[in-house]
């Protein structure tokens, strides 16, 4: 492909004395400008580009929207070669729009009356294709070229502008409409991917489906690997009142991979399902917002992943005594690049709750991070989950394991230090165990007592366990996700296989297919509401409390709630600082196909009188808050800056250095070595 692009590139490079063109005076400093444009008077002519000849019309004019003054300069710039070879460029993500808007730009179509003059293009086709191609550019470390700023060379549609996009939209129609319902399907490639390949597997899936869509970074890991996070609801990018959040983690051990790849599934699945119409999916995408983490250990995966290809390779297998993928040796790849476990490495915020959870003021839910917790070390994955945990009102979540076939739920951490195996109950334990039968039920064999299982024992189980039943540890992110934030997550041990071989990854996605739906579906369930002042103005971090369970969850940004309940009777209580309480009995009955909606409207009272400080019963909190996250700044500490930030090698610029001198991305050398006027436009942070 590189070889294919150098010939074509010294095929259409013009000799270096080629004019400079006419551009805007924000653009002198580039070098590659007319200061002033030659006079001549403008006029339709033949549209003869030849990466531009499947445009709808025929005739274009010059100067065109950036000043060209011929055809012959078009050719000898920048742009048209960039044009040219974006296909290869890209690896043919997003052709042929990106051509064909650029094409309109260059060449843009030609009115005659009241005299000659350009049509210019369509913003919103811009804006479209921008926000479903600039990933692509991203990923080879391109700038959005400059010629294809929506704002500045593009149009509204009431000033009578031009759709470059219409007759390719109009020929795929044609062609959907061809296929028979009865061959629609998801086509999904039932194969490992490495993590570039699972980058660009997400990136692609969020710009074909762009409108319920999106991708985001969580920040980075020890080794500078993005940690990818892709949504999907009706209006992606933000939240919507009501509408619950849902999150999906997978190989938080990175050895541990099935659920990586059934998150990438999953993810094609979704976006594939709605555009088909499959009514269940565009219900659950237009009422949930979902959160996909595929990987959170893409450190770990990769040693993992080494790991298996070298028992596999016949030179390698002698220094090996097990066969195949099978254990996969249980701990190559757990842990990251620091060798931390992941899933020990959340702060225990259930000893504080153990410690003091018979005092009465003591508050069981949302319960501040300990100052002792930031001395200790702190993995850069663990951290961004954290910040991701608290900057979104989730309000379930599962994380998906391997090396059991098993639903195991909060505490996993043991009431008594000295018993490994003890049940140990959170408030929360009937909406845990329903939860996790959510799951377990829509397993293909999860649920029956009768499936071998890895080694621990599960009888009469129904396949699920109370986690600290199973064995105990602290430092579990299912712990903190409960004790931190109004979150309830599951952890769900996909089977004995941590990493199976690639024939067994479409059963397992057939197995577990149900069950992932039917868990994100059970989110809609409970009680939901928006707590209001007499002004009708959302109340956040309101308290909503039910008799009987000791944990409250606390309202979002705009006073809205969610509280997962199971079908009974209960007393209802919202308060709020500076506010009266509020309470109501409902009644949830069984079979519930969506959450009840209670409003509350509360009513500022007179502060009372300020209460004896306790602060020095608590002396896991005496020192923060829960509004204080990482009061010591412990990335910035150590010398690593916030996850998610990191400096770009060669590109983050030393004060004062040119940009030509900067180190250059790998596509530099194509435009340089067609003699052009350095394009500094297509550098990022320049």
């Amino acid at each position: 492909m590189v070889l294919a692009v150098l010939i074509l590139l010294n095929g259409l490079a013009i000799c270096c004395c080629a004019p400079q063109r006419f551009c805007e005076p924000e653009d002198e400093a580039l070098g590659d400008c007319y200061k002033s444009p030659p006079e001549e008077k403008p006029g339709c002519l033949e549209m003869n580009l030849s990466y531009c000849s499947d445009l709808d019309y025929s005739r274009t004019i010059f100067p065109n929207i950036l000043g060209h003054q011929s055809r012959q300069e078009v050719e000898s710039g920048a742009e048209y070669l960039l044009l040219s070879v974006i296909h290869g460029l890209l690896n043919g993500e997003c052709s042929p729009d990106i051509r064909l808007i650029g094409c309109s730009i260059l060449a843009p179509p030609c009115k005659h009356q009241p005299s000659p003059a350009a049509i210019k293009p369509c913003r919103s086709t811009c804006d479209a294709v921008k926000k479903g191609c600039a990933h692509a550019f991203e990923g080879i470390d391109m700038a959005w070229p400059y010629f294809l700023d929506c704002d500045r060379f593009f149009a509204g549609e009431q000033e009578g502008c031009y759709d470059p996009l219409a007759l390719l939209r109009a020929k795929q129609e044609v062609s959907f409409s061809n296929i028979s319902p009865d061959e629609q399907s998801t086509i999904i490639q039932f194969t490992y991917h490495s993590n570039a390949q699972m980058y660009s597997v997400l990136k692609r899936t969020a710009a074909k489906c762009s409108h319920i869509s999106r991708t985001y970074s969580l920040g980075r890991s020890v080794e500078g690997k993005d940690l990818l996070a892709i949504e999907f609801t009706d209006n992606p990018g933000g939240h919507e009142l009501l509408e619950p959040e849902i999150k999906l983690v997978g190989n938080m051990h990175g050895n541990e991979v099935l659920g990586r790849q059934l998150l990438i599934y999953l993810a094609q699945y979704l976006c594939s399902e709605y555009l088909l119409g499959n009514q269940r999916i565009q219900t659950l995408l237009n009422t949930t917002r979902i959160h996909i983490l595929a990987s959170m250990n893409p450190d770990g995966y990769d040693l993992a992943a080494a790991e298996v290809d070298d028992s596999n390779d016949p030179e390698q297998q002698e220094h090996y005594n097990q066969e195949g993928h099978e254990l996969n040796g249980w701990t190559v790849g757990r842990t990251n690049a620091q060798n931390l476990d992941l899933n020990r490495n959340f702060p225990d915020l259930t000893s504080v709750f153990y410690r003091n959870r018979r005092i009465r003021q003591f508050r069981t839910d949302h319960i501040p991070i300990p100052d002792s917790y930031w001395f200790g070390k702190i993995a850069p994955e663990t951290y961004a989950v954290m910040k991701w945990i608290r900057s979104l009102p989730f309000v379930q979540s599962a994380s998906l394991h391997g090396g059991e076939l098993v639903i195991s739920y909060p505490f996993d951490f043991s009431r008594h230090i000295q018993e490994e195996r003890m049940f140990s109950p959170t408030p929360d334990e009937l909406a845990f165990k329903q939860l996790a039968r959510t799951y377990a039920d829509a397993h293909a064999s999860m649920a029956d007592n009768n499936t071998e299982r890895c080694g621990a024992s599960f009888i009469r189980n129904g396949g699920i366990i109370n986690g600290a039943h199973w064995y105990s540890f602290p430092g579990g992110m299912s712990d903190f996700n409960y004790l931190h934030s109004n979150c309830l997550e599951i952890t769900v041990e996909l089977g004995c296989d941590k990493f199976p071989a690639e024939v067994e990854l479409y059963p397992e996605w057939l197995r577990n297919k149900e069950a992932l739906l039917s868990f994100m579906e059970s989110v809609h369930r409970g009680i939901k509401g928006v707590v209001k002042d007499e002004e009708g103005y959302g109340i956040k971090g309101a308290s909503i409390s039910v008799k009987g369970i000791r944990k409250d969850v606390t309202t979002a940004e705009d006073g809205d709630y969610w509280r997962l309940l199971n079908s009974g009777i209960y007393i209802v209580t919202a308060s709020a600082k500076g506010f009266s309480k509020v309470s109501k009995r409902i009644h949830l009955p069984a079979h519930m196909n969506k959450p009840g909606r209670v409003d509350f409207l509360l009513k500022k009272v007179n502060e009372p009188p300020v209460e004896p400080n306790l602060q020095h019963l608590f002396p896991s909190s005496s020192l923060d808050s829960y509004d204080r996250f990482d009061p010591y700044n412990y990335f910035q500490h150590h010398g690593g800056g916030e996850p998610g930030e990191p400096e770009e090698p060669g590109m983050g610029g030393e004060p004062g250095v040119d940009p030509e001198r900067r180190e250059k991305p790998w596509w530099w050398n194509y435009f340089s070595q067609a003699g052009f006027s350095s394009p500094t436009w297509l550098l990022r942070n320049v």
